[in-house]
């Protein structure tokens, strides 16, 4: 019997969608791909997820000093007031589809739990999400120290809510290999393409992972 159900944020509860203008990489005149390429910088990325560059400013003048890039400080300001809110934005304005799932699995007290890769930004806002108030808990990387794919992060969240792998769900789009990493600790995993459809060559890579697939996300309601 499930008496857990544990999942990722980015691209299967939210998506940080940019907006048409006033984003982030217009302050510095870049294009979104230019802005990423620094932004998502890999080793920046596991600096960022694991809280060792745990401040707004210092993260955004770790990207710039990747750029190259001599920005003043009411530009820095700026980056950082955009990033916020669409962070923020993404987090306030949840799909019903999604609400309703997990207010149906409340219901049936089943205990919910995050586990996500996060810098302190992506996670700033977390607690006014209406996202929040079905969360028994919520494991964000930059708080503990690891990240998934790594057991640890997944084992630290299932003693915090007292649940054993074997009773356990895991639901997420694939990102950061979190599929394996779940299922090697013993729990069922679900992958869904529900906000985030991948790549033929991607999604079937991702089937291998999973126990169970949706692509509906109250689909999750016959898995229980």
């Amino acid at each position: 019997m499930v008496k857990a159900i544990f999942f990722d944020l980015f691209f299967t509860l939210i998506v940080p969608n940019y907006l048409e203008e006033n984003n982030e990489y217009d302050v510095l005149k870049l294009s979104k791909e230019e802005w990423e390429s620094y932004a998502e910088n890999d080793v920046l990325y596991q600096e960022r997820a694991l809280g060792i560059v745990n401040d707004e400013v210092s993260i955004v003048k770790k990207i710039l000093e990747l750029m190259s890039y001599e920005a003043t400080e009411e530009q820095i300001t700026e980056i950082i007031n955009r990033r916020n809110d669409r962070m923020k934005r993404a987090l306030d304005t949840v799909d019903e589809e999604i609400i309703d799932t997990l207010r149906s699995l409340k219901s049936m007290e089943i205990k919910i739990c995050l586990i996500s890769n996060a810098d302190c930004m992506d996670c700033k806002f977390w607690n006014q999400s209406p996202l929040s108030k079905f969360f028994d808990y919520a494991v964000f990387s930059c708080n503990v120290g690891m990240l998934k794919p790594e057991s640890g992060i997944y084992n630290y969240a299932l003693n915090r809510i007292g649940v054993k792998p074997e009773d356990s769900l895991f639901v997420g789009d694939g990102g950061s290999e979190e599929l394996f990493g779940a299922k090697r600790v013993g729990m069922k995993t679900v992958f869904t393409e529900y906000l985030d459809k991948k790549e033929d060559k991607k999604g079937k890579e991702l089937m291998l992972e999973a126990d169970y697939y949706i692509d509906k996300f109250s689909d999750l309601l016959k898995i229980i």
